[in-house]
């Protein structure tokens, strides 16, 4: 039933409407005569407060407001990978076809092209018995991506007819006969994004989400299904990771939510994704991708709804069995609008301004990533995993968005403003970043990729804590006051910073590593670690061990083609036993 109702206040974003009891909390209305899209947020007798997704300037008391009687939803269905939506699943390039660069005031545009005919192939038979969640046919949507299309989560019942063909988003392509009567299905189904989409089974992550990215994957890795957070100050290369991360990260599908951000970036990440070719598929990598945009300019409130839009169209493939990163950049503009928006409401604010449910929410946020066993009588596993970007004042990480976070993911990549300016990228500070995956990983890169992997990555993080504490007593005393074996410790530990953890986005071998090449370059770092150190046992020289050419092998090692990593490895590793224990040979006749 659709409630009536007339504007009492305005205050910003938030409209205060009496006369509205009939409405349900989280209904989506329409403010105005203009239509503006706003959303129930609290009740009181019948007085409603909205916050309205679009700028609210020129609105005054009396006029009138007219609930739709369902909550806010987004479209689902093909035609969603490759679109560019704002907050509320408006898709910008229709918008701009009917109104030009400008947005306008209550602009109405379907989420999906109700024009555009699909080829729906069916997979199910007539007379079959379906529930939520089972396949009922296939469309090609892109060239890398087959969109499935499923029963609705609420639907049970007998396949009655089923057809093929092109078809649009609304015309119906099955008819089920359920027990309450004859339910049409059309390649589009609707679903409100503040309820996660139900799945049958919540599963243990227990494989990596490669990225190429050898910080990353060799010492913080983040599971398929699980949640990470990337704080850090300004100009420390948040979005720059993300990027990387939308780029190279082994997943299905990419939703990129651009949540507050500034203009610019949202322009580059708009002007890059389709001229970045994906090294999977060879097709661009807007080919598997949901962009989602708003900018700080936008109104506020729509920012809220942002994530949820992301996460609902992520969860969506994800019920389909894909593996979906989603990569919300930033977190920290969504909590602002959370204050915005709760100051205007006149809640008692919590910590710094921020409502006392901030916590809750991101909660809420994440909980919905995870590795599942979709609904559906064929048990398909997807998993997404969920990546989100933090924007802490000055770098503060104890301020309460960064410590609410940190409660709830499990990766945490410390990005470090100093390592930026040192132009070492990516700038995660491997002394304070942490992953609690890690153990559960070790399982599967023993078994897939070398059974020394898990002991080289506790090995090389102990090697740079050590390494920091010889740095404060070097400030002391001077390298020289150091014993061989810790200036040796120095330079490995160095070659792990230089060699290993320093990698270019910008080079075309470098910027994606593989699991295998990862583990032998680490490899290689730590054998001449304990060649040196048997050298200097056996008395070889010092200056001889650290200055041996072999070292620029090693660095240069990244810059190797895939297919002949294996055979320069072995080379490598023959050649520095030889050239150690020629050293140890030399110091014995000097001795004599």
């Amino acid at each position: 039933m659709n409630s009536k109702g007339t504007i009492k206040k305005v205050a910003g974003p938030l409209v205060i409407a009496t006369g509205m009891r009939d409405a349900n909390m989280f209904d989506v209305v329409h403010v105005s005569d203009q239509m503006l899209t706003g959303e129930i947020i609290e009740m009181h007798g019948d007085e409603a407060s909205i916050q309205v997704y679009e700028e609210t300037s020129g609105l005054g008391p009396g006029e009138p407001v007219v609930s739709t009687g369902v909550p806010m939803s987004v479209e689902l269905g093909p035609g969603l990978i490759t679109s560019i939506y704002d907050g509320i699943q408006r898709p910008l390039d229709a918008i701009m076809k009917v109104c030009g660069n400008n947005l306008k005031r209550g602009i109405h545009v379907d989420s999906l092209d109700r024009e555009k005919k699909w080829t729906f192939v069916p997979t199910a038979e007539i007379g079959e018995e379906v529930s939520g969640g089972d396949v009922l046919g296939t469309v090609q949507e892109t060239e890398v991506v087959e969109q499935k299309i499923m029963v609705p989560p609420d639907v049970k019942g007998k396949v009655k007819e089923l057809k093929s063909g092109e078809f649009t988003v609304t015309e119906t392509i099955a008819v089920i006969e359920t027990e309450k009567g004859d339910r049409e299905v059309q390649l589009m189904q609707r679903w409100p994004v503040r309820k996660s989409r139900p799945y049958t089974e919540k599963l243990r992550p227990d494989k990596p989400l490669i990225t190429g990215q050898r910080v990353v994957d060799a010492f913080f890795p983040i599971a398929k299904g699980g949640t990470a957070a990337v704080p850090g100050p300004f100009g420390s290369g948040k979005t720059v990771i993300q990027h990387q991360l939308a780029k190279w990260a082994e997943a299905d599908i990419v939703v990129y939510i651009g949540c507050g951000e500034r203009g610019n970036e949202m322009t580059d990440v708009l002007n890059e994704f389709p001229e970045l070719v994906d090294p999977k598929t060879g097709e661009s990598l807007m080919r598997r991708t949901v962009l989602i945009a708003n900018t700080s300019d936008m109104p506020v409130a729509a920012r809220e709804a942002s994530v949820y839009t992301g996460i609902t169209i992520a969860e969506y493939f994800r019920d389909m069995g894909y593996s979906v990163a989603l990569m919300a950049d930033s977190t920290s503009r969504w909590a602002e609008a959370l204050r915005e928006m709760s100051g205007r409401l006149e809640e008692m604010p919590g910590e710094e301004g921020y409502p006392a449910y901030l916590a809750s929410r991101l909660a809420q946020f994440y909980e919905r990533a995870g590795k599942v066993v979709c609904l559906g009588s064929e048990g398909r596993v997807g998993a997404l995993s969920a990546i989100g970007a933090v924007s802490p004042p000055g770098g503060d990480i104890s301020e309460p968005v960064s410590q609410a976070t940190l409660r709830i993911v499990k990766v945490f990549w410390g990005l470090d403003a100093n390592l930026a300016h040192a132009r070492h990228f990516p700038a995660i500070n491997w002394l304070n970043s942490y992953s609690l995956y890690a153990d559960r990983l070790n399982v599967w890169f023993a078994e897939n990729v070398n059974k020394e992997f898990p002991n080289h990555r506790a090995r090389a993080l102990k090697l740079l804590q050590e390494e920091d504490e010889l740095n404060e007593i070097v400030q002391l005393v001077g390298v020289d006051g150091l014993s061989k074996e810790d200036q040796l410790k120095l330079e490995v530990c160095k070659m792990i910073r230089e060699d290993y953890l320093h990698q270019n986005a910008f080079h075309e071998v470098d910027t994606f590593t593989s699991t295998n090449k990862q583990f032998k370059l680490l490899d290689l770092i730590l054998r001449y670690y304990d060649e040196g150190l048997r050298g200097l046992h056996e008395h070889a020289d010092f200056k001889a061990i650290t200055s041996l050419p072999l070292r620029e092998d090693i660095g240069r090692f990244k810059y190797l083609e895939e297919d002949v990593v294996d055979g320069e490895y072995a080379a490598l590793v023959g050649k520095l036993e030889a050239s150690i224990e020629e050293l140890i040979k030399k110091a014995g006749e000097l001795n004599d």
